[in-house]
């Protein structure tokens, strides 16, 4: 367990310079820890004389003590990391606790929300979410609280081979209350919707259904088509609505086929074509400035506001 921030950090002065080892130490970690860290994330020594080993300073020390008590808290050693390093000495204990509160904030979140799936408490998922929106909007929300979620639920049901009831239940909690958050865009952006649609056999659509809410959360009307799509009725909807931006979900690398997006219907102006998904990711689709390979929420968001400001 990682010691608290002002016990190690003042524990250093300013001018001192510690090893490995007794870094370790301080934080009650393996050297071996400490050197993986470094090797991977970049958190590592900021000092090396010639000829000597590397050691580190008063700010190193607080950077992997916040990253050892953000990994206590929950938080992915990458992310710990990132979040450890955009720290500097200056207000540094105040910084650290400031970073530390928030993510623990998140942490207990997600494990207030994974207790009331496992009780079926709907009423309560909803208020806790509905807050979290209020507060922080879709996007952040979807970020930091209902991603690790269920990523939680699905690593439980992986290790433990129950579990999927909870995973449906809080799938359909989830839809209702984005599906509530679409509302009436009374001033969009664009006077033609944007069309989203998981391509056909793909029946996984949550994901879908989060970027329709972030995008009516930004002003952007979408046509919304959902799972299994079928080539004859994506094509269909197309030629009659001339969407600015055409977006295909794929879970599944079997369900990712380039023929699906070579079929499309010809349409002027040319919709930028948007792919989706972690099917997408070993695609052999042939890229250009009107189909893109998306990297994530933000990335389809931002995507999508560049397409109909065209």
């Amino acid at each position: 367990m990682a010691r608290a921030i002002d016990t190690v950090v003042e524990s250093v002065d300013a001018d001192d310079s510690l090893t490995v080892s007794a870094v370790a130490r301080r934080l009650g970690v393996a050297p071996a820890t400490l050197r993986t860290w470094d090797r991977r994330y970049g958190i590592g020594p900021s000092q090396h004389d010639s000829g000597t080993h590397r050691r580190y300073s008063a700010t190193d020390v607080m950077r992997l003590t916040a990253m050892a008590r953000l990994i206590v808290a929950g938080v992915t050693p990458k992310d710990a990391a990132s979040k450890a390093l955009a720290l500097n000495a200056k207000g540094t204990k105040n910084k650290v606790e400031k970073v530390l509160q928030e993510s623990e904030a998140k942490c207990d979140l997600v494990s207030l929300l994974y207790k009331s799936a496992l009780k079926f408490d709907q009423a309560n998922i909803e208020k806790l979410l509905k807050k979290s929106i209020a507060e922080k909007g879709i996007e952040k929300t979807w970020t930091e609280v209902i991603a690790p979620l269920l990523t939680d639920v699905g690593n439980d049901w992986a290790r433990t081979g129950i579990g999927i009831e909870t995973e449906h239940f809080l799938s359909e909690v989830l839809r209702k209350i984005l599906s509530e958050n679409l509302g009436r865009i009374e001033n969009p952006r664009s006077a033609r919707p944007v069309l989203l649609a998981c391509v056909e056999n793909e029946y996984h659509s949550l994901a879908l259904a989060v970027l329709a809410a972030v995008l009516a959360e930004s002003g952007i009307r979408c046509i919304y088509l959902g799972a299994r799509t079928p080539q004859s009725a994506l094509n269909e909807v197309i030629i009659k609505s001339a969407p600015p931006a055409i977006f295909l979900w794929a879970q599944l690398s079997e369900n990712a086929d380039h023929n699906y997006v070579k079929s499309l219907p010809v349409i002027r102006p040319a919709p930028r074509i948007l792919l989706g998904g972690p099917g997408w990711e070993s695609t052999k689709v042939k890229l250009t400035n009107k189909l893109v390979i998306t990297k994530g929420l933000s990335d389809a968001r931002e995507q999508i506001m560049q397409a109909i400001a065209v």
